[in-house]
């Protein structure tokens, strides 16, 4: 992102209370309080490795441990390294005190809603989806992005929700303001005039 994308963003978002509603369903991830214990799982035809990979460098920038996160996948290959063959059996698993994250830009299947479904039992439920009425009935939180009406993308979205998860753990509106400022200015440089 450079400066002038960095500005839009910030004036965009500003006035539509998305900054606020990111950070109270990134609060909601840090429920987990066991390294691994986030267990993040899309639908079959969209892992979401990018919001993996951006909480589990969030754990390890914010020094939060229960938000480095275990991808679930649908058919993980039995070469594949340790840490990415975690397969369904896991939601099977959970546990008190664990958080499914299911994010999903499509309606999540049957199998999924099952899974999810028993994992609630004991664990906490989070959805990140673009409105699928089914999986928000068995979610504890959900932070619906719909297509044309949010104003980020289902992508942007994520990274505002994996930032404000490493951010300090009480941040009023204007601080978090300030820390999202500072967070976005680390990575393109100050906004104009700033």
């Amino acid at each position: 992102m450079d400066a002038e994308q960095v500005a839009a963003l910030r004036a965009v978002l500003a006035p539509t209370g998305w900054l606020e509603r990111t950070t109270v369903f990134a609060r909601a991830l840090r429920r987990s309080r066991t390294p691994g214990g986030l267990l993040v799982v899309g639908t079959p035809g969209d892992e979401p490795w990018h919001l993996a990979a951006h909480l589990d460098e969030e754990s390890r920038l914010s020094g939060v441990p229960g938000l480095s996160p275990t991808l679930v996948r649908w058919a993980p290959p039995p070469d594949a390294p340790p840490h990415l063959r975690i397969g369904m059996h896991r939601l099977e698993r959970a546990e008190r005190g664990e958080t499914v994250l299911v994010v999903g830009a499509e309606l999540a299947p049957a199998p999924l809603l099952e899974r999810v479904s028993d994992a609630r039992k004991h664990a906490t439920v989070l959805a990140l989806d673009q409105g699928d009425p089914e999986l928000e009935q068995l979610a504890h939180e959900v932070l619906t992005v719909k297509p044309g009406t949010a104003p980020v993308s289902f992508d942007g979205a994520q990274h505002l929700v994996s930032s404000a998860a490493g951010g300090p753990a009480e941040l009023t509106r204007r601080g978090l303001r300030q820390w999202l400022n500072r967070v976005l200015d680390t990575v393109s440089g100050p906004a104009p005039g700033r």
